[in-house]
């Protein structure tokens, strides 16, 4: 430096430049100082600094503990520039259940195919040919493949892959067989990856899977699958791995929800949920009520019903089931703009109507028209946040609190319950947030699945009382909260304090939250991503495979992250909060 009065920008780029040179592509200290980083001693890594540049760091006007506190933030980095340098970094995400590699290279052929032999699966609907097309042409986005293949030996070139399904059925429901074995052999002629498994939807993470092996070689110029042979066998930990979006509190386009269902499909969470309609808006088209989308935020912020019906089949196509909600009697203030008899009263417009029989009446043609749409066998009504003192302040619903001896509490009973009656009798069963439980749990339909999120500790004592229960803690799983980092999601555990088997079977999964408040079009990507990869590796890995520090991790993460960017998802830096802008200019691994 020409002077010694350096920014702290100055001061924190040339430290990140001394410790890629410590821990850069030539490694001086490749082993110790990955140990280190990983446990979190600095103490090492200071030392290093202090002896290869002690003039700088006077100069910065840093002390040890002003460098120690540059390099936390530097963790990351190290990790990633770590991972990238090794070529033999295993860089799969989630990790699968078993996986053995060798050290072997193959390139995929110009005229790359797929085989289906001797598979039971049928394949009308296009599911396998499509989820083969698709994710050739994501591994094939990241350049121009401009190789002579004429040139290749042609013992090194993979003809194609080869996907045996056992099962004939495109049937997609909770706790499908999700599972698959993917082959990738060094030799043979002709060379052909395979995959099996029982289902199309197991076959589609097994393509998902193959496509994170292979990558553009800059010299070649051709697609290389590193490290054959591969022998992967895989499959979920937990059948539910969900993700929220709210289009309530801001309307999502079409194209931005399929953006949104086709990065699940690279991480293999499996459930969208849908928070359609809230307080604020109502933009679903219902034919049987058709006013209701008179709550709308404007005519162009709507969805129709065959909108509704294209976001499913788009989601089938990708393995992922659509869970729709409507939040009652709560968070329905919207509702009565086309249908003022659903308020209570002009002064007191939700919770909805309990005393007003078309309210009842209502719910039962919102839910005639989805069992037409959305064939997920849960339904999620809500029942979150109710304030019942309108009902005890409103005169003619006070009456008839009266009438049927129930104060507010009984009536927020009495509306849930019937509610979930409605539901069962379109063959759905009920999900509801944990509120319902947690004030009448003992008369919850047995088919209602409880959706944890106010705090640790609910899923526990839902288990205990013999109900399903889903996990989004909002200290932990809520993507609105940007403070919240992509170790925390990491390291939530649904089943911690749950160690009986049999009521470690009835926790379905878990689900990060989207809501909607703080995000619509622009910033929706970048705040789900890559936090909500660090849940899916939770939901999907074996417990036992798990590290117990996230930082272990890290490099992988950050691979997937650029991995996302590279296919067009505005996944967000691993370093600071959620939602964060890069630093400073540099490489995507080391953001």
């Amino acid at each position: 430096m020409k002077n010694s009065c350096a920014s702290k920008s100055d001061v924190k780029k040339a430290y990140r430049r001394l410790a890629l040179q410590i821990l850069g592509f030539n490694v001086i200290y490749p082993t110790s100082v990955l140990c280190f980083c990983i446990t979190g001693n600095l103490r090492f890594l200071v030392q290093k600094l202090y002896k290869s540049c002690p003039h700088f760091i006077l100069r910065s006007g840093m002390g040890q503990k002003g460098v120690q506190s540059i390099f936390l933030g530097l963790l990351v980095h190290v990790l990633v520039i770590s991972a990238a340098a090794d070529v033999k970094h295993l860089n799969i995400w989630p990790m699968p259940k078993q996986v053995n590699h060798g050290h072997g290279n193959l390139y995929l052929s110009n005229d790359f195919e797929l085989k289906t032999d001797g598979s039971k699966y049928p394949d009308f609907s296009g599911i396998l040919k499509d989820g083969f097309l698709r994710v050739i042409d994501v591994v094939k986005a990241t350049h121009v493949i401009e190789a002579n293949f004429s040139h290749f030996n042609p013992s090194l070139l993979l003809k194609g892959i080869h996907i045996v399904i056992s099962s004939p059925s495109d049937e997609l429901q909770h706790g499908i067989d999700e599972s698959y074995k993917l082959n990738i052999p060094a030799q043979g002629t002709p060379l052909y990856a395979h995959i099996e498994a029982q289902t199309v939807y197991g076959a589609l993470h097994g393509l998902q899977t193959f496509s994170q092996v292979c990558h553009f070689n800059i010299t070649t110029r051709a697609i290389v699958v590193h490290q054959v042979p591969w022998t992967i066998i895989d499959q979920p930990r937990f059948s539910y791995r969900g993700l929220l979006i709210d289009t309530a509190r801001h309307y999502q386009p079409l194209p931005m929800i399929k953006k949104v269902i086709d990065s699940m499909s690279y991480a293999k969470l499996n459930v969208l949920h849908w928070h359609i309609v809230d307080s604020q808006s109502f933009p679903l088209e219902i034919p049987s009520y058709p006013k209701l989308w008179d709550g709308a935020y404007s005519i162009s912020e709507r969805y129709t019903i065959a909108d509704a019906a294209e976001i499913v089949s788009y989601a089938h196509t990708r393995g992922i089931n659509v869970l729709a909600e409507i939040d009652v009697p709560g968070h329905a203030l919207s509702w009565g703009t086309g249908y003022p008899a659903l308020w209570p009263s002009r002064d007191c417009k939700e919770p909805l109507d309990v005393s007003n029989e078309f309210t009842f009446k209502l719910i039962d043609g919102i839910l005639t028209d989805f069992s037409k749409i959305f064939k997920y066998k849960f339904i999620h009504l809500g029942g979150d946040e109710v304030n019942t003192g309108c009902w005890e302040l409103t005169p003619h619903v006070s009456k008839w609190l009266q009438k049927h001896h129930l104060n507010g509490s009984g009536a927020y009973q009495y509306f849930v319950l019937r509610a979930q009656k409605i539901a069962l009798s379109h063959g759905y069963e009920i999900i509801n947030w944990e509120e319902t439980f947690n004030n009448f749990g003992n008369k919850l339909s047995r088919k209602t699945v409880v959706h944890n999120w106010l705090g640790s500790g609910v899923a526990q004592k839902v288990v205990a009382a013999g109900l399903r229960c889903i996990v989004s803690n909002q200290d932990v799983w809520y993507l609105d909260h940007l403070d919240t980092t992509w170790q925390d999601f990491y390291l939530n555990e649904p089943l911690t304090n749950i160690t009986d088997p049999k009521q470690q079977a009835l926790v379905l999964g878990g689900e990060v939250c989207m809501w909607g408040e703080h995000i619509d079009g622009s910033d929706i990507e970048q705040t789900i991503w890559p936090r909500a990869a660090a849940a899916a590796e939770r939901l999907w890995t074996p417990y036992d495979n798990l590290p117990k520090d996230p930082a272990q991790v890290a490099g992988r993460l950050a691979h997937f992250r650029c991995l996302l960017n590279q296919r067009g998802v505005a996944a967000a830096p691993l370093a600071g909060p959620g939602r964060a802008a890069p630093e400073e200019p540099g490489s995507c691994y080391m953001q």
